[in-house]
């Protein structure tokens, strides 16, 4: 069964965690994500997709201005200023209620992004890459998403408790920080420097990392993980992206980023119902 949260968020409810998935609708201003690169990397075309993600029923809008692909070119710290702020800025000026992440490893970035109105901090190197991230978080009180994105890790030791180390590592540093337990979540990294078995092991144990007590995301949405074992491209990964949030959800997974935001809560939905019955009334 699902542990239960409640991830404090400045100046709203907070993020309720536990049986319901949540959805968190990837948005992506760039020109070279390996998905959706280009598509919504203008203002207008970026408001509009956010704003049809919460329609289908994206509870988080994680907006995220430099691709992680690779191969992809490093974008300075102004560059992606340019592309996030805008959006930012626009979805706050528009009402948006939803909580909104920014997804970056710069500081900077992050600091710009919460002043603005973002309240989640989306770190692909987990805390573990520019020391001044979790103070920024710890400044603005805002919960940190911490990823395992270990290149030097030792192929040879057990996966599981690899990425379990890794985190914990950076579950010390947002303490040490000032970030209270109740501020973190932890993403295991689909996808960053693992092999395509090492991607469905950890699949498969994602309830090993149940134990450092701290809610979990899933992030496995059109990945090179489903492409290279179905041989297909990214826009023809929605049926396995599904099948793999599902045994996310099942497995303990609390949040969801993805792509397809309306096929992801429908599935999910019904896996909920499986784990926990339909909903009273129905």
């Amino acid at each position: 069964m699902h542990t239960v949260h409640s991830i404090p968020l400045p100046g709203r409810a907070p993020l309720l965690l536990g049986a319901k998935p949540v959805i968190m609708g990837i948005l992506n201003v760039t020109p070279d994500s390996f998905s959706d690169g280009g598509q919504h990397d203008r203002l207008a075309s970026a408001v509009a997709h956010a704003r049809q993600m919460l329609a289908e029923g994206a509870d988080i809008i994680d907006i995220g201005g430099e691709s992680t692909r690779p191969g992809a070119a490093p974008v300075g710290v102004q560059e992606e200023l340019d592309r996030v702020m805008p959006v930012i800025d626009a979805l706050v000026a528009e009402g948006i209620t939803a909580p909104i992440s920014i997804d970056t490893y710069k500081p900077l970035v992050a600091d710009q992004a919460i002043q603005a109105g973002a309240s989640i901090i989306n770190d692909v190197h987990g805390l573990q890459g520019a020391p001044e991230m979790a103070e920024v978080a710890a400044l603005h009180d805002v919960p940190v998403i911490v990823m395992h994105w270990d290149k030097a890790r030792d192929p040879g030791a057990p996966l599981p408790g690899a990425v379990a180390n890794y985190l914990a590592r950076s579950i010390a540093i947002a303490e040490q920080a000032g970030i209270g337990r109740d501020r973190i979540i932890l993403d295991p990294g689909f996808g960053f420097a693992k092999s395509l078995a090492d991607n469905y092991e950890l699949l498969d144990k994602l309830g090993e990392l149940g134990a450092l007590g701290l809610p979990l995301l899933v992030g496995t949405s059109r990945k090179s993980m489903i492409g290279k074992l179905l041989g297909n491209q990214p826009e023809e990964r929605l049926a396995g992206t599904i099948a793999t949030n599902v045994l996310g959800y099942r497995n303990g997974g609390h949040i969801f980023r993805v792509h397809d935001v309306r096929a992801a809560s429908d599935a999910l939905r019904v896996a909920q119902a499986v784990l926990y019955g339909p909903p009273a009334g129905l």
